[in-house]
C-alpha cells in the first residue's frame, strides 16, 4: 500500500462502450424466488430492499464553468463588431465536473464533495427518476471536502435517512451508490475494511471509513449506506495508481456530514467548529516509551494558546489527551474529528494523562476568535506577491488554514493561477512575517511594502510550522 499514491475521486466524464450480454428470458422462467418474511432475511438473498430505500435520494451532479477568453483589441472597434459580431467574446472553453450527491432534506438540500463543485459556477442535479434541476451552491467546506447544494424549484424530494457512523464495525456490509464514469446510477457492494483512517492527507479532518465497495471517478459525493438503507458516509477518495478502484476507498463519516448539514440549514455559508486553543503532536514509539505507555496512542499537547479553551480548562504542555466524552483518541487527527463533530455552545470532557496519572477536565465548546479582523486584500502590481489574497493571522484564520506556530503576521488565503505569486511558489497557508527584515504585522502593511520596488526581496515566511528565509530577485 505504501507504494500507492492517494488520488481524489475527480469527477471526470468518461466515454465508455459497455458490452451487454443478454441471456434468454426463458432460461429463468421456471426459477422460483423465495420471499423471506423480513427485510433482514431478504438481504441474505438480495440487496434490492436496501437499494429501493436508498437509491431515490442519490443524485447525479453536473457542474461547469466558462473559462475567460483572451480579449482582442478588435472587439473594442464598433466597425469590427458590426461585420463580425461578438464572436463568442464573453465565453471561452468550458470546464466540467461530474459527481454524485445525496438528498438530505425534502426541501432539496444535497450533500456532495467540495472537489466536485470547486471553482464551478453552474450546477445541475439529476434525480434517479430523470428529473433535472438547477442548483445553487449554498455552503462550501474545503476542510472536510463537503459542499451543500439547494435545488431550485420543486419540493417533497426523497430523503436518505442519516445513520450513526460511531456504531459501525469493521466487517459490516455496505453499499456504495453513485454515477461512476458517467454510466448512470450504479450500486456496488462491499464491507467496511477499516475505521478511523487518519493521516490519509485528503482533508483536515482525517477520520475516514475505508471500504472495498468499488468506488470510481464520478462516485465522488455519492452515498455509502448500511444494510438498513441509512447514510453512513459520503464517498470521497480512493487509493489508486490508475484512477480506477482497486478496493481501497474512503468515505467521510456521516457524523461529520451532520455538522455541515446543520450549518446549511441555519443559513450559514461556512461551518464554525469548536476551538481547542492548543497545538498537538503525534505520539511516536520513542515518546510512548518515555511516557511508559504500552503503545503509541493519544494526542500530546505541544503548545497552549493563552486565553484559549484548553488553557482555561487547565491543560498544560506535555499532557496526553486520551479521550473526548468517553471516545478514545488515537492521534491528533482523531481528536480534531471528535471535536469538530461537537456542537458549539456546550462542553466536552477531556480525559488525559499528566505525569503518568489519569485526570480529566471540562472544555467549553466555543469558536476560534477572529482577532484581529482578517481584512482580506488581493495584491496586484509587479511584486512577488501579485495575485495572492492575504488576511491577518488570528486564531480563526489559523484554524481555517491549518497554520501552526504563528500568532501574528499575514497569511496567504488564496493564490491566482498563473500569477507571479504562483510562479514564486507561494502556498496557501504561508504566513509572511517580514520583508527585508522589516516585520509585516497586517495586510495593509504588506500592501504598502509590496508597492516599493526592490532589486532583491528578502522574505521571512512560516510554512508547515517552520520559519524560512529566502531571497527573490526584483
Amino acid at each position: 500500500m505504501s507504494t500507492l499514491a492517494p488520488r481524489l475521486l475527480l469527477a471526470l466524464p468518461a466515454l465508455l462502450v459497455a458490452a451487454q450480454i443478454v441471456a434468454p428470458a426463458c432460461a429463468f422462467a421456471d426459477t422460483v424466488r423465495q420471499v423471506p418474511s423480513s427485510q433482514a432475511g431478504e438481504t441474505l438473498l438480495s440487496y434490492a430492499p436496501v437499494v429501493r430505500k436508498a437509491e431515490p435520494a442519490v443524485v447525479n451532479v453536473y457542474a461547469s464553468r466558462t473559462e475567460p477568453r483572451p480579449q482582442s483589441p478588435f472587439f473594442d472597434d464598433p466597425i469590427f463588431r458590426r461585420f463580425f459580431g461578438d464572436g463568442g467574446r464573453p465565453g471561452g472553453p468550458t470546464a466540467r465536473s461530474l459527481g454524485s450527491g445525496v438528498l438530505v432534506d425534502s426541501s432539496g438540500l444535497v450533500v456532495t464533495n467540495f472537489h466536485v463543485v470547486q471553482g464551478m459556477t453552474n450546477v445541475k442535479v439529476a434525480l434517479s427518476d430523470k428529473r433535472e434541476f438547477d442548483a445553487a451552491i449554498i455552503l462550501r467546506d474545503q476542510r472536510t471536502d463537503l459542499a451543500v447544494l439547494k435545488l431550485r424549484g420543486g419540493d417533497g424530494f426523497p430523503v436518505m435517512e442519516l445513520g450513526d457512523s460511531d456504531v459501525l464495525e469493521v466487517g459490516d456490509l455496505v453499499l456504495a451508490i453513485g454515477n461512476p464514469f458517467a454510466v448512470g446510477q450504479t450500486v456496488t457492494q462491499g464491507i467496511i475494511s477499516a475505521l478511523a483512517r487518519t493521516q490519509v492527507g485528503i482533508t483536515d479532518y482525517g477520520f475516514f471509513i475505508q471500504t472495498d465497495a468499488a468506488i470510481n471517478p464520478g462516485n465522488s459525493g455519492g452515498a455509502l449506506v448500511d444494510m438498513r438503507g441509512k447514510l453512513i458516509g459520503i464517498n470521497s477518495a480512493i487509493y489508486s495508481q490508475t484512477g480506477s478502484s482497486i478496493g481501497i476507498g474512503f468515505a467521510i463519516p456521516v457524523n461529520m456530514v451532520k455538522s455541515v448539514i446543520a450549518a446549511a440549514k441555519r443559513g450559514r455559508h461556512s461551518v464554525r467548529r469548536p476551538w481547542l486553543g492548543a497545538s498537538l503532536q503525534i505520539v511516536s514509539h520513542e515518546i510512548a516509551d518515555s511516557l511508559g505507555l504500552e503503545r503509541p496512542a493519544g494526542a500530546l499537547v505541544a503548545d497552549i494558546s493563552a486565553g484559549g479553551p484548553a488553557a482555561e480548562a487547565g491543560l498544560r504542555r506535555g499532557d496526553l489527551i486520551t479521550a473526548i466524552d468517553g471516545q478514545a483518541v488515537e492521534d491528533p487527527e482523531a481528536l480534531g474529528y471528535r471535536l469538530a463533530t461537537k456542537p458549539l455552545g456546550g462542553t466536552a470532557t477531556f480525559a488525559f494523562l499528566r505525569d503518568g496519572k489519569p485526570s480529566s477536565t471540562t472544555i467549553r465548546l466555543v469558536p476560534a476568535p477572529e482577532i484581529p479582523p482578517r481584512d482580506p486584500i488581493r495584491l496586484t502590481g509587479d511584486s512577488p506577491f501579485s495575485g495572492m489574497t492575504v488576511v491577518n493571522v488570528s486564531p480563526a484564520v489559523s484554524e481555517e488554514l491549518s497554520i501552526r506556530g504563528a500568532s501574528e503576521g499575514v497569511a496567504v488565503s488564496d493564490i491566482q493561477e498563473g500569477s507571479k505569486a504562483a510562479m514564486v511558489n507561494f502556498q496557501k497557508g504561508d504566513v509572511i512575517l517580514a520583508i527585508n527584515d522589516d516585520p509585516v504585522r497586517s495586510t495593509r502593511e504588506l500592501e504598502m511594502a509590496a508597492r516599493i520596488p526592490h532589486d532583491v526581496w528578502k522574505l521571512t515566511i512560516r510554512r508547515g510550522g517552520e520559519t524560512i528565509t529566502t531571497m527573490i530577485g526584483g
